[in-house]
């Protein structure tokens, strides 16, 4: 130890510990590291596949043969009308100036050798459209408008049929008639009669108009009731439109266009009585020439065992058909529930059966409660026309 006591403490120690620092050797780190970072970007940005931004490429679409223009027609201008065969329209195609093509479709005339539309509705009716006629299945008269084929052949019978399922098992068509006699019992029978039970109007009765837009409305196919002559006239008189065998042509043909004229939108005619005029040859036969060429059915009742509808109907080609039973001899519920029970027989014999009823509270209550039924056992109810139609045929 030294002996200057005046000295600095650690003046006289030796130097140890690290070496003295080198600022030359960490500022040439920093220059290589700056100098790499600064290289790799010059690379990223010159090289292809990098973030340089790529030149427009242009494409080019080739356009459908058929959309192509004529090379010194402008653009925008470049419609190409043609003819399809296949559907009957002119076809237009235009190019438009993005490219994209505008295609115009217009009917063509038809010279008789094109295509032909089908109407969907030549059989049956739209239900929406039920209650309004077909203007060209009518004729003006002093009468009303009366029924008539169309210029095509098409019939009312077939207009205003209501369709059905065109299966073949049992089928069974029920006519209730007398309907717009009673404004109650029409009423309950258009709204509580199944829609497939046929709907029969008498010419006598009121408001037939309106009634006949209500049951069309409702699904019904309807049929309109001429009065003819009974064996007991006139102790038993059908009323003032009566068909008389005793009468001219002239004036039975002016009483039946007179009842026709009553509604629109019917299938056909069915006698109200007329016992003895059904079994006049004479009598039924201009009637029933009238009836076919108008385009609808006629339709016996039944009740005549002398009836010559079928010898007179058959040769005029009129479709024709007969009632294989009267459901409300007795009105009483049960018993027409028998004579329900009957005609289903008949059906399952036949294939296909016709009955016949009137207005009553009993006979509709029995008609809906014996339906609801009988669909459950394979019974399909039909409008009258399906098997008149077909019976004209056999």
């Amino acid at each position: 130890m030294g002996t200057d006591l005046y000295a600095p403490l650690g003046q006289n120690r030796k130097g140890k510990g690290k070496p003295p620092r080198r600022p030359s050797l960490r500022l040439a780190a920093l220059a290589l590291v700056a100098a790499a970072v600064l290289g790799f970007s010059f690379y990223l940005v010159r090289a292809p596949s990098g973030l340089e931004k790529a030149p427009p490429v242009s494409v080019q679409v080739a356009a459908k043969p058929e959309a192509a223009p004529p090379s010194d027609t402008p653009v925008a201008d470049k419609k190409q009308p043609s003819q399809s065969s296949k559907n009957g329209a002119n076809v237009e195609r235009t190019v438009m100036d993005d490219g994209s093509v505008v295609t115009k479709f217009s009917p063509r005339p038809r010279d008789g050798s094109g295509p032909l539309i089908i109407d969907a509705q030549r059989i049956g009716q739209d239900p929406r459209m039920a209650a309004q006629p077909n203007d060209d299945l009518l004729e003006e008269s002093p009468f009303g408008r009366l029924p008539i084929k169309g210029p095509d052949g098409l019939r009312p019978m077939d207009q205003y049929a209501r369709p059905w399922s065109g299966a073949r098992g049992n089928r069974i068509a029920i006519v209730v008639g007398g309907l717009g006699l009673s404004q109650t019992g029409t009423q309950r029978a258009i709204k509580q009669l199944p829609p497939g039970v046929t709907l029969a109007f008498a010419a006598s009765g009121n408001s037939l108009q309106r009634w006949m837009q209500e049951a069309r409305r409702s699904g019904h196919e309807l049929l309109m009731q001429i009065p003819m002559e009974p064996f007991d006239y006139p102790n038993n008189d059908p009323g003032p439109l009566t068909l008389m065998t005793g009468q001219p042509q002239k004036e039975n043909l002016k009483r039946l266009h007179e009842a026709m004229g009553r509604i629109t939108n019917y299938t056909g005619i069915m006698n109200y009585l007329g016992a003895r005029y059904l079994s006049n040859a004479d009598a039924l036969e201009p009637v029933l020439r009238d009836i076919g060429q108008r385009g609808l059915l006629f339709l016996d009742d039944g009740s005549s065992a002398q009836t010559v509808t079928a010898k007179v109907g058959k040769p005029l080609n009129v479709p024709h058909g007969f009632a294989d039973l009267t459901l409300d001899t007795q009105v009483n519920k049960q018993a027409i529930l028998r004579k329900l029970d009957d005609l289903e027989r008949i059906a399952q014999r036949k294939g296909t059966a016709i009955a016949v009823a009137s207005a009553f509270d009993e006979t509709i209550d029995a008609v809906s409660e014996w339906v609801s039924e009988a669909e459950g056992r394979g019974i399909e109810l039909v409008g009258v026309s399906a098997l008149v139609s077909e019976a004209n045929d056999n």
